[in-house]
């Protein structure tokens, strides 16, 4: 197991597989604590710039990604980072948005896809994950993931 690359701080989350990430609320950052090390802001528009590396998910309020395939792409990087740096994914409360990429992080860390949005609500935030539109889309992305991953058969 990999230790983790934050302290004990409001929002850390520690995943099955040993990476840690930050979840934040853009409009109440938590004071205290390092910086990150990377960044996922997933904001209906471009945030405000910041002094560490961060990657934008173009995601409106109380919905899904506008686009699903470069969300999972920059989630994917975000948990590679996390093995080694420290990763917070924000959004402007950081509940819905922020609780939705952390159930596709707790996928990819090996949470199985039926249980990830109940793992993220009893280790992150109680009412992570806000919508039926954002419950579907990590179903949707978890049975990608899972397809990707398969071993597949030499032609």
């Amino acid at each position: 197991m990999q230790k983790p690359m934050w302290p004990a701080v409001e929002g850390a989350v520690v995943f099955p597989d040993g990476r840690s990430v930050r979840g934040t609320g853009l409009r109440s950052r938590p004071v205290g604590g390092p910086d990150p090390q990377f960044g996922v802001y997933l904001l209906g528009r471009a945030p405000s710039p910041v002094p560490w590396p961060y990657q934008w998910i173009r995601w409106p309020d109380f919905r899904t990604p506008s686009d699903s395939v470069a969300a999972v792409t920059i989630l994917r990087e975000a948990h590679a980072r996390s093995a080694s740096e420290r990763v917070e994914i924000g959004c402007g409360g950081g509940i819905g948005r922020t609780g939705t990429a952390m159930a596709v992080l707790a996928v990819l860390s090996g949470v199985p896809a039926a249980e990830a949005v109940a793992w993220v609500r009893n280790h992150y935030h109680r009412r992570a994950v806000e919508t039926p539109f954002q419950r579907r889309w990590v179903q949707r992305v978890a049975a990608e993931i899972k397809e990707m991953s398969a071993p597949r058969c030499p032609s």
